[in-house]
């Protein structure tokens, strides 16, 4: 099944979801109802109707009750943060880190750190 990067905005209890998948990964269905009833006060039908939504977009899969991820956490983040960018700043990375760090300091090892990825990212740099 082809997924469409659309597919990757997941709400609220899909990310949470998700978070259980990515982090009990391969789980049995049943292993993975009792764990969506700890953590989110989930029925078994609540979890299989999101397990199926999932599975439809792609995003799971459930194959003789085992469940795994067809997508990564990294691809989901990638998404979400590109979508915010797009919206909420025209699509301006330094327009978004300049809202994101409003009022906040660096350390001097944040700052190296920070500076060091955005010099990996650089375009025909480094």
């Amino acid at each position: 099944m082809q997924v469409d990067i659309s597919d990757f905005k997941l709400f609220d209890a899909e990310m949470k979801f998700m978070d259980i998948v990515w982090e009990n990964e391969p789980l049995r269905s049943r292993e993975l109802v009792k764990l969506c009833a700890e953590r989110l006060g989930w029925k078994q039908s609540t979890t299989f109707t999101v397990l199926k939504k999932l599975s439809n977009r792609g995003i799971v899969k459930n194959e003789a009750t085992v469940v795994t991820s067809l997508v990564g956490r990294d691809q989901v983040q990638r998404y979400e943060s590109e979508a915010i960018v797009k919206k909420s700043f025209g699509g301006s990375l330094p327009s978004f880190i300049a809202a994101f760090m409003s009022g906040k300091r660096l350390s001097d090892e944040e700052a190296d750190e920070l500076k060091k990825l955005i010099d990996s990212y650089r375009e025909g740099g480094k």
